[in-house]
């Protein structure tokens, strides 16, 4: 770690002793879609972590390779408005030596909030580390666990990586077919609930669909821009100024023919700011 990390993370020590406002039931989730986060946005991380009235946050920008010190910037933009907000961040590379000091600040943090990036790299720099431990332990103290673009991807324990594993061109995802949507195991705090991110401008329904088929009775929530969903339990709530577009294949009938899915039943759902759902 460089020096600054090192400041930090003395810093992060010393308020590890300092647990956030929460009530003892389980804590919250707040998955955004990428792109810019709006006040009502804001807001609401705000109310539902309790930093409105104590504590401190965490940001974790492992998912970026190239630019972690940016989405560390880019996060705390994000509150810049906020007077005496106190936020920290851990750029960890893999191999460090993570300290139990270290692990409590993430543990005892009202927010924890993963940046965007490659979804795989952050789960490789942190595996094996405590880190993810430490996550949900978090949660189960009550924090809210947020998450941009790959850190809204991790949230799922089947997580889409993004890659296709038929086609030299990963990401376009120009048919619907068996074999092709590549998954592996996120943080899981979402159990039967698969995550995509940067949905509607990137035009990232085939890929959607074609895991949908592949994955019966699992929800698939496809969330846009500037777009996030609040989970509270089996509950969850659209804030900012796009769509969230659910897929849910219980009961389909599915099939293969030449190598193509097809389904008959698939229940999809686009939903708008203010908006709810139920996750299951």
């Amino acid at each position: 770690m460089n020096k600054r990390s090192i400041i930090v993370l003395l810093v992060g020590f010393m308020l590890a002793i300092t647990t956030c406002n929460a009530s003892t039931k389980k804590g919250t989730l707040f998955i955004i879609g990428g792109g810019k986060v709006n006040a009502s946005m804001r807001d609401q991380m705000l109310k539902a972590s309790g930093l409105d009235k104590s504590g401190y946050m965490v940001i974790l920008p492992m998912s970026s390779e190239e630019e972690p010190m940016e989405n560390v910037e880019e996060a705390r933009e994000i509150f810049k408005d906020i007077p005496n907000l106190k936020i920290y961040h851990y750029n960890i590379q893999k191999g460090d030596k993570i300290s139990p000091e270290l692990l409590d600040s993430i543990r005892n943090a009202c927010l924890v909030f993963i940046s965007g990036g490659d979804q795989v790299r952050f789960l490789d720099v942190t595996k094996g580390t405590g880190i993810n431990e430490a996550i949900h332990d978090a949660y189960n103290k009550g924090a809210l666990i947020a998450g941009t673009s790959a850190g809204a991807s991790l949230m799922s324990k089947v997580m889409v990586t993004g890659n296709e594993l038929k086609h030299l061109v990963d990401g376009n995802f120009t048919t619907i077919e068996p074999g092709n949507v590549e998954t592996i195991e996120g943080l899981g705090f979402l159990q039967d609930v698969t995550i995509d991110q940067h949905f509607v401008v990137r035009r990232r329904l085939n890929r959607m669909i074609t895991y949908s088929i592949e994955n019966p009775n699992h929800l698939c929530v496809g969330i846009d821009e500037s777009t996030a969903i609040f989970v509270d339990g089996k509950k969850a709530t659209v804030f900012g100024v796009s769509q969230v577009v659910v897929l849910h294949n219980k009961g389909a009938k599915c099939s293969v023919q030449d190598k193509l899915l097809g389904v008959k039943g698939l229940k999809l759902d686009v939903f708008l700011p203010g908006e709810s759902f139920k996750l299951n």
